[in-house]
């Protein structure tokens, strides 16, 4: 009787691991034919040739061969998760992080009981996280970053007693954090960056003893933060920026509150008073930001914090414009890692230290500007090799521009305007080859603009105004420049012929100078120029003439003006009725292409003679300005702020923003 006994038991669980076996198969192929795309092709092996256990992306338990790991994260993958997910009832690891699913989340993976890391980050499923993942009980890991999911955050997630990572960052998630998610006893991250939340902090969050990483930032939450909060000792991350959070820094920050300190946003919030002295005992700090807040006071030394990389504290109050405020600048040259500082839009004061040259050689970025610095530019500047922005504009900096600039070869942004320098613009800042943007206006620089500005090939951004320099404009910088602004200098002779090969050209500005000449013909091949300041007689008549020739697409040198008939003549004579026959009909055509897919040019419904009617009228005022901009005499031709505000209004009507020239209603904004 014995032996048929255990015949029969074994025959029955062999049974039974068969059927568990054949749905876990099944299930599969069920996730399977929900997947619209797959990039990589990785699911065309799952099939009869293979058991399933050895299908890519499946990891079986020994002993039953039943799936406990699906791992598909990266693969390229697009299309729903199938209900039968939840079928696979051994699975503990859910990995599809970094796809393209979409849909909802189905609420059978509730049923995955054994289920202890499900990541979904990175993809597109949308709706409500469904309310009996409290079933997964075993949850230690809930990753649902960068998805469309929305509603408010259910309460059900706080009986996850073994949870010990939350991200649900990145989302459309509304409403207050409950707070029961402080019964989260195993917490170590909660993560709801990017969302829509409101309300305050729960004062019960101040229960995650173990929290290590806490971030909420870009929400709409307001109030203080908890007191509760700062007795968390385990915290190494606190990320809050982009909130409406107020308050002050609680004494002994980074010393006997969030002594494990390393990381601290709060970024853009309504934060006042002064910077904890404490912080200096942070040893572990690496990013320290409190931009755009209202802190004041002092900034402590930081001599201590030798692994700080990121130090902003631009938009602020700090400082008291006195002598002293940047004592704190001497000590972070003990922080040899340092690479990114701001303390813009302040109130400091004081003589830029030496000890400025002595910054990390690690640093990229410095930002210094909107301040009341004084003082001189550190010759060791040059020492910074691997600076990349460097803006000390709109301070008080005094004396010449060091030859020094010109040694961090990385340099793009170089800003030192509105400041009351003097002497020459260095000739070494041409071997900033990568150098993108320099300005220098608003200072009291001489002599002549180095040629050698022309070796920064990657050029698009200068100005110089208002300075005093002089000499030619050089041609060499000017073929790839999108913004060139030499106005108010004393610079002289003729705008440079090269200027036309300048095709990204945006703004020119080269008014109150003592140029000499005419602007060049060639500016009509600057098919991108919107701003041309001009500031002469002289002027006004090469751009009459510029408009003429953009209108008719011919030249005063072409071969038809000849034995006293010319460019100017030959438009005066078209108008007012026969301005349509000499344009370039390209110009009409575009007009009528462009007013027919207009919304505000086809208020009225507007027929289609109508809309060539305005662009007509809009060509003949144009025909009008050039020809007023080029006649003979000098003191005839229209001053060039009339010619401004009628282009204005030409434009306008070209908009839909006038219904024509002649009206004179102001302009909506758009």
């Amino acid at each position: 009787m014995q032996p048929l006994f255990l015949l029969f038991l074994f025959s029955s669980a062999s049974s039974s691991h068969f059927a568990g076996n054949e749905v876990d198969r099944l299930s599969l192929l069920a996730f399977k034919a929900e997947i619209v795309n797959d990039t990589l092709g990785i699911l065309s092996s799952w099939n009869a040739s293979l058991h399933f256990c050895h299908w890519p992306g499946i990891t079986c338990g020994r002993r039953h061969q039943r799936v406990t790991v699906l791992d598909l994260q990266s693969s390229g993958m697009a299309g729903h998760l199938s209900p039968h997910i939840g079928n696979l009832s051994f699975l503990r690891a859910l990995y599809l992080h970094n796809n393209s699913f979409s849909h909802t989340i189905p609420p059978e993976i509730g049923r995955l009981f054994r289920l202890q890391k499900l990541r979904l980050e990175n993809n597109s499923f949308s709706g409500h996280i469904p309310f009996n993942i409290s079933s997964c009980s075993n949850l230690q890991y809930l990753g649902l970053f960068g998805n469309t999911l929305s509603g408010e955050l259910p309460t059900e997630i706080a009986s996850l007693s073994k949870l010990q990572f939350l991200d649900l960052g990145a989302n459309n998630f509304y409403g207050k954090i409950p707070p029961s998610f402080g019964n989260l006893s195993s917490l170590q991250m909660l993560s709801v960056p990017q969302n829509n939340l409101h309300g305050g902090i729960p004062n019960s969050l101040g229960q995650l003893k173990s929290l290590v990483i806490f971030s909420l930032a870009y929400n709409y939450l307001n109030g203080t933060i908890p007191p509760s909060i700062y007795n968390l000792s385990s915290i190494k991350v606190i990320y809050l920026l982009r909130n409406n959070l107020h308050g002050t820094l609680p004494p002994g920050l980074g010393h006997t509150i969030f002594p494990n300190l390393e990381k601290i946003d709060f970024y853009f919030n309504q934060f006042t008073g002064p910077l904890p002295a404490s912080i200096s005992n942070a040893s572990n700090l690496s990013q320290f930001s409190i931009s755009h807040n209202n802190f004041t006071g002092k900034v402590p030394s930081l001599a201590r914090l030798s692994n700080l990389y990121w130090f902003t504290l631009n938009y602020n109050n700090l400082g008291h414009n006195e002598e002293g405020d940047l004592e704190f600048i001497s000590s972070l040259v003990n922080c040899t890692n340092l690479e990114v500082l701001y303390i813009g839009f302040n109130n400091f004061g004081g003589v830029l230290p030496e000890s400025f040259s002595n910054l990390s050689t690690k640093i990229r970025v410095i930002n210094f500007q909107y301040n009341q610095i004084r003082g001189n530019i550190p010759i060791g500047v040059g020492n910074l090799i691997n600076l990349d922005t460097l803006n000390l504009d709109k301070n008080l900096l005094v004396g010449t521009i060091p030859s020094s600039i010109g040694k961090p070869d990385k340099l793009y942004d170089l800003h030192l305007d509105s400041n009351e320098l003097s002497g020459n613009v260095p000739s070494s800042l041409g071997n900033l080859t990568s150098l993108s943007r320099l300005t220098l206006g608003s200072n009291n620089l001489n002599g002549s603009i180095p040629q050698s500005l022309g070796d920064c090939r990657f050029m698009i951004y200068l100005d110089l105004s208002h300075n005093n320099l002089s000499g030619p404009i050089p041609k060499q910088f000017i073929n790839l420049l999108v913004h060139l602004n030499l106005s108010g200098n004393q610079l002289t002779e003729s705008i440079p012929l090269e200027v036309g090969n300048s095709q990204h050209l945006v703004l020119l500005d080269v008014s109150e100078n003592k140029l000499s000449g005419e602007i060049p013909q060639s500016l009509g091949s600057c098919t991108s120029l919107a701003i041309l300041e001009v500031a002469t007689y002289g002027d006004v008549y090469s751009y009459g003439i510029l408009l003429l020739e953009m209108l008719t697409s011919k030249r005063p040198t072409d071969e038809m003006f000849k034995d006293g008939m010319n460019l100017h003549n030959f438009v005066s004579m078209a108008l007012p009725g026969r301005v349509e026959e000499i344009c370039d009909p390209l110009l009409v055509e575009i007009k009528e292409s462009n007013s027919s897919t207009n919304p505000i040019s086809n208020r009225g419904n507007h027929a289609p003679n109508d809309q060539r009617k305005r662009v007509v009228e809009c060509l003949t005022s144009i025909a009008r300005v050039g020809v007023a901009c080029s006649v003979a005499i000098p003191r005839e031709r229209k001053d060039m702020s009339n010619v401004v505000a009628e282009l204005s209004l030409i434009r306008d009507v070209l908009t839909g923003c006038r219904v024509s020239v002649s009206d004179q209603g102001l302009c909506s904004e758009k």
